[in-house]
């Protein structure tokens, strides 16, 4: 695949369209060659690709599901294996992981994606990143943040995640310009600092990409987790969304008014639950195709993050859409006590909460098949005004009160940070 020398986010929404549709029916005619599940798909729906012309008429194929690559995830490949450089994998958040395979030119790919996405947030050459994250494990995202910074030409520190310890003797010794971390992992680098009279705003970092975690609310405002980061650290945040499936990001320019999408390397509808397409503000399902993948292509695939998408032109000088935050995993949704509740929007109301220092939360099923939410909280010092605080303030946002059980320190790195984890778990499912 050959990449334009700059983004075709930048390009009038019309001659993108005819270069997304022209990239579309290579795609289909790919597809129709080479991968295993959408041949038995176009068979078995009695699709006929040369009549999908335009972007409308992709509504005539069918979605593909997290469940559909689940069951036959080797069916969606599309190369021999000998072809296969990199094996990454999904974290199984919503089910069992999901192997995606990369070929030379999805690395090539990948680069170009971050090289996008950290020019977007304002990255340059002169700027050094410490990587407050794994780059192991089979985790795409930490090879993908490593292959764009160096595209870019800037420097790179390969920290690995926690120990803020040793993140910050590596930023007084090195001088980083900028982090990539985790927002709960910063705020733990916040309270490392004012414990040890470290003077944060003197330092050298002035940025942070922000990934995993949101930070801001669908109005683009700073949540509750990006409000406790920028009080107390004068640092610019730009926030992220990707998944391993699209082996895409969405990333905030300097305006932080949403993730730009890459049309180059994707095509986006956000659906609602009868697959009709949403309008600008609405809450719909992000679904993508992938353009530009080798290994494993994705066409219609319904990613189960729930977001809105604005169509205006950014300030930034970019014409592509930009998407919210995540409101939620669509599987993640809980129905407790009459109440309708996406875990980020208890993440965001536990984070605001004086009195926790960290948590988990918990969902799994009563004896008759409801939803109960039980939270593990890390309590700044635990004594009766302290739990009465927390239960009432719980009671006064979500008008139903969950159950809470107290951890110590250990316990609660052992909760989130189990064997072989990637990242911080902050949300248990164990409904049936």
């Amino acid at each position: 695949m050959t990449y334009p020398p700059k983004s075709l986010a930048f390009q009038p929404k019309r001659e993108v369209a005819k270069i997304q549709e022209q990239k579309l029916q290579e795609l289909l005619a790919y597809l129709s060659q080479n991968s295993p599940f959408y041949k038995d798909l176009f068979a078995t729906n009695n699709i006929d690709i040369n009549r999908i012309k335009t972007l409308d008429d992709l509504r005539l194929i069918p979605t593909t599901t997290k469940e559909d690559l689940q069951k036959r995830n080797d069916d969606f490949l599309c190369v021999d294996r000998c072809e296969i450089i990199e094996y990454s994998s999904t974290s199984g958040t919503l089910g069992s992981p999901v192997t995606i395979s990369l070929t030379e030119g999805d690395l090539e790919r990948l680069a170009y994606n971050e090289y996008n996405s950290f020019t977007c947030a304002d990255g340059s050459p002169a700027d050094l990143y410490q990587l407050m994250l794994t780059l192991d494990r089979q985790f795409m995202a930490g090879m993908a943040y490593y292959s764009g910074i160096r595209k870019i030409g800037a420097g790179i520190i390969r920290l690995g995640p926690g120990v803020p310890s040793l993140q910050w003797e590596t930023i007084l010794r090195l001088k980083p310009t900028a982090i990539v971390a985790v927002p709960s992992f910063i705020l733990k680098l916040i309270q490392f600092a004012q414990e040890h009279n470290i003077d944060i705003n003197s330092s050298s970092v002035k940025k942070a990409v922000c990934i995993g975690e949101n930070i801001r609310n669908t109005d683009f405002s700073l949540n509750i987790l990006g409000k406790k980061i920028t009080e107390a650290w004068n640092i610019k945040l730009y926030s992220t969304y990707a998944s391993t499936e699209m082996q895409t990001a969405f990333t905030e320019c300097g305006e932080g008014h949403g993730g730009h999408h890459q049309p180059d390397l994707l095509i986006v509808e956000v659906l609602d639950e009868h697959n009709n397409p949403v309008t600008p503000g609405e809450s719909g399902e992000v679904t993508i195709t992938t353009l530009g993948v080798e290994g494993m292509p994705l066409l219609r695939y319904k990613t189960g993050d729930i977001c809105h998408y604005y169509d205006e032109p950014c300030a930034c000088g970019r014409a592509s859409i930009r998407l919210s935050s995540i409101v939620g995993r669509k599987k993640q949704m809980i129905k407790f006590k009459g109440t309708t509740l996406y875990p980020p929007a208890l993440f965001d109301l536990l984070n605001g909460m004086e009195e926790i220092k960290d948590f988990v939360a918990e969902v799994y099923s009563n004896e008759i098949g409801m939803d109960e939410v039980l939270l593990h909280l890390l309590p700044v010092s635990y004594t009766d005004d302290c739990d009465r605080k927390i239960r009432a303030n719980l009671q006064a946002r979500l008008r139903v009160s969950p159950h809470i059980t107290y951890l110590k320190h250990d316990e609660m790195q052992k909760l989130q940070f189990p064997e072989a984890v990637r990242k911080p778990v902050k949300f248990i499912d164990k409904r049936k």
